[in-house]
């Protein structure tokens, strides 16, 4: 028997707070969803990921006994044998088609196979250049676009999707939908996925993605026939299928058989592509790989995704809401010599407090990530005048964290920046880099006396995060 009532106890799991109520509507899913796919929110039905989208299409026609013509792949073919087979001659309840090339296409098939309904299944439209079928929504009652988080946000395991309509196709397909469809757990992913500060670096992971694509489509070419398209999995045609599959398992990289073709995935990171052309023997001249490190850090106060690529100038991002931390940030990553993404939507309203230190914590939190053993660096670095203020950083990337901040400054604010909260940033950075950090500053001008901070910091990590070798250098052998 289907209730409302919450579950006798609360689970036995970490994080499992309100699981032992049955799921409420999504309707912030909802609300969060039609801001990122650019509609009205009564023209998002939240579903359990694009194939339940199709599913309920398909639940939708066997009702009145209706035909649905979608392409002879999977998902598609496997969906019909679960429902009864409709009559020969019956109508079409809906013609089912991956993404057209435009709102135009989109429209006039929409107008041509009406009344019955045109699903347009829009999984990878993140990776593509071509507007959204979502644009044509207003004209087109029949017109049922199915988008995914599966791929362009990595929930692939949380089976998050949406379907976009008119209000009224919505409620028919919302009709066949099942009670409780979209489990909490889900919602509560696909809205930290969704999060405002999650898309700056969606967005840079998608380029990546295409980048890597357009890398490897060139360098496959050469050795099998590659269909085109776009996304994270590349349709090629070996002359021997089965032989490139054993290659590519030896170097543990995963891919599907489809007939004659071969199903073959891009990664955002190039050493796992640089396997997969290793396999075939198409790989590049090795380089070392990049010493990137990510950071997600949600909390009640701030939500916060820091990345960093300490071998790449570029690019430097940096939203926080604090328009001078913005810019302080930006001198770490500009003088450090090194690439800097941080987006962050914090509780401003309150007090920048939050905002700045747990800014500190992720960037920290990232920084040791990506030097990773540390195995090589310089390990030290050393002071930066800015017209009357000096400021001397020295740092030790010893994974022994020990800030020392001497200084002071008599201007409260400079902006919506507190000047109290610079010591502060540089002891969260130490002791979640992992780091020795001494700070000195003198100088009669606060915001000089702040700004040379954090460039000589930037110029003192600059040093310290160098490749000099390949040893650990300590003479432990270890840092």
């Amino acid at each position: 028997m289907i209730t409302n009532l919450p579950a006798p106890f609360a689970p036995l799991v970490s994080g499992g707070d309100g699981l032992d109520r049955y799921p409420a509507e999504p309707r912030a899913l909802a609300a969060r969803m039609a801001e990122v796919y650019g509609v009205p929110a009564e023209r998002v039905l939240p579903v359990r990921g694009l194939t339940h989208g199709l599913e309920l299409v398909f639940r939708l026609a066997a009702r009145v006994g209706q035909a649905v013509q979608a392409p002879d792949a999977e998902p598609y073919r496997a969906l019909p044998a679960l429902y009864a087979r409709p009559a020969p001659d019956a109508a079409p309840g809906a013609v089912i088609l991956r993404a057209l090339g435009s709102s135009e296409a989109v429209a006039e098939m929409a107008a041509r196979v009406a009344p019955a309904l045109l699903v347009i299944d829009e999984g990878l439209a993140e990776f593509a250049d071509a507007p959204s079928a979502a644009t044509v929504i207003d004209a087109h009652a029949n017109l049922v676009v199915l988008r995914s988080l599966s791929l362009a946000h990595g929930l692939a395991g949380a089976r998050v999707g949406a379907a976009l309509a008119q209000a009224e196709t919505l409620a028919r397909l919302a009709g066949v939908m099942e009670p409780y469809a979209l489990p909490e757990v889900s919602i509560r992913l696909a809205l930290q996925a969704l999060d405002p500060s999650r898309m700056m670096e969606t967005g840079q992971r998608i380029a990546l993605v295409r980048a890597e694509r357009e890398r490897l489509v060139k360098a496959l070419s050469r050795a099998m026939v590659v269909e085109p398209g776009f996304g994270p999995v590349i349709m090629a045609r070996p002359s021997d299928p089965d032989a490139v599959l054993v290659g590519l398992a030896r170097y543990g990289v995963a891919a599907e058989r489809a007939g004659e073709r071969l199903r073959l995935p891009v990664s955002a990171r190039t050493e796992v592509n640089d396997r997969l052309l290793a396999a075939l023997d198409l790989a590049p001249t090795p380089a070392r790989p990049h010493r990137t490190g990510e950071a997600v850090r949600d909390t009640k106060e701030t939500r916060i995704v820091c990345a960093v690529d300490l071998d790449s100038p570029g690019p430097i991002a940096i939203h926080t809401g604090v328009g001078f931390f913005d810019h302080m940030l930006e001198q770490i990553a500009a003088h450090g010599g090194f690439s800097l993404r941080l987006s962050c939507e914090g509780d401003l309203h309150t007090d920048p407090h939050h905002t700045i230190e747990d800014s500190a914590i992720a960037l920290g939190q990232a920084l040791k990530q990506a030097l990773g053993e540390r195995r090589g660096i310089a390990r030290y670095g050393f002071v930066l005048p800015m017209d009357e203020a000096n400021a001397a950083v020295s740092i030790d990337l010893s994974g022994r964290p020990y800030p020392v901040f001497e200084g002071t400054f008599d201007t409260p604010f400079i902006g919506e920046y507190r000047t109290d909260l610079t010591a502060h940033v540089f002891r969260s950075l130490a002791e979640h880099l992992g780091a020795a950090i001494h700070v000195s500053v003198t100088g009669d001008d606060d915001h000089h006396k702040t700004e040379a901070v954090y460039k000589a910091f930037g110029r003192a990590l600059r040093q310290a995060i160098r490749v000099e070798g390949d040893a650990v250098p300590s003479t432990k052998g270890v840092l």
